[in-house]
């Protein structure tokens, strides 16, 4: 079943899940590419979370290649591109998973983020998993370092925070729900593992499953206490089946 694209500026953001991981089927994969502006779009996997692992990166051919649309990577480990070609002629972007913080100097240091800014006003779906979810946010909650959980500063293309892998971490829920109390991480949205999060101009949209049971939430503090909103969420395996 095809969903119409979305109009305005899009990121889709995958707490878990997806081709790499979801035994469940190409549900989140399939939604990412019926956000496209276009039928059978183009679609770029960015590796450098994982300094462009092989396996990582021929799994996303396999699953892609299989789906409606024309599918390549950016590397940056390797012989890289031209970036501006390489970014702004694609219908989406998709950015993987790994040290966050890593990635994200690699991509200063190759001038890369205003490039993704410019191809995501200009119509480009952004979306990612785990590292390539929190990215887009003004914070993420990584553990890209060895010590615990902290919150990371990221790109700030969406506002507030964000954490992946909600309900596969045991350490995720609660070191999220500290830092949102202590003020050392905004207000944002939690996403369980087979959750992705729609933002359409900047604003929450909606949020679709792969998983039946896996949900999106708003956590926030209201009267100094931290408060987890469930969010409603489509489970995508009922409308495809």
């Amino acid at each position: 079943m095809s969903m119409p694209s979305e109009s305005g500026s899009q990121i889709i953001a995958l707490g878990g899940g997806g081709f790499s991981s979801d035994p469940d089927g190409p549900w989140l994969d399939l939604f990412v590419l019926d956000c496209a502006r276009r039928s059978s779009p183009s679609v770029c996997f960015i590796a450098t979370a994982t300094g462009d692992a092989p396996g990582y990166i021929e799994a996303f051919y396999a699953a892609y290649r299989r789906l409606d649309c024309t599918p390549t990577h950016l590397p940056f480990f390797g012989r890289t591109p031209d970036l501006g070609s390489a970014i702004l002629s694609q219908d989406v972007i998709y950015v993987g998973g790994g040290n966050t913080k890593s990635m994200l100097a690699v991509w200063r240091e190759w001038g890369l983020i205003p490039l993704l800014k410019e191809a995501y006003l200009s119509g480009t779906v952004l979306a990612g998993i785990s590292a390539g979810a929190i990215c887009w946010f003004r914070q993420g909650l990584t553990d890209s370092y060895a010590h615990d959980m902290v919150a990371l500063d990221c790109l700030g293309f969406l506002g507030g925070s964000c954490s992946p892998h909600y309900d596969g971490e045991a350490d995720r829920r609660p070191s999220y729900q500290r830092l949102v109390l202590s003020g050392q991480i905004e207000p944002g949205y939690a996403l369980d593992d087979g959750v992705a999060a729609h933002f359409v101009d900047g604003r929450f949209h909606r949020a679709v499953s792969s998983r039946i049971q896996a949900r999106a939430y708003r956590v926030e503090v209201r009267d100094s206490a931290v408060v987890e909103e469930m969010l409603p969420t489509e489970y995508l395996g009922a409308c495809r089946e």
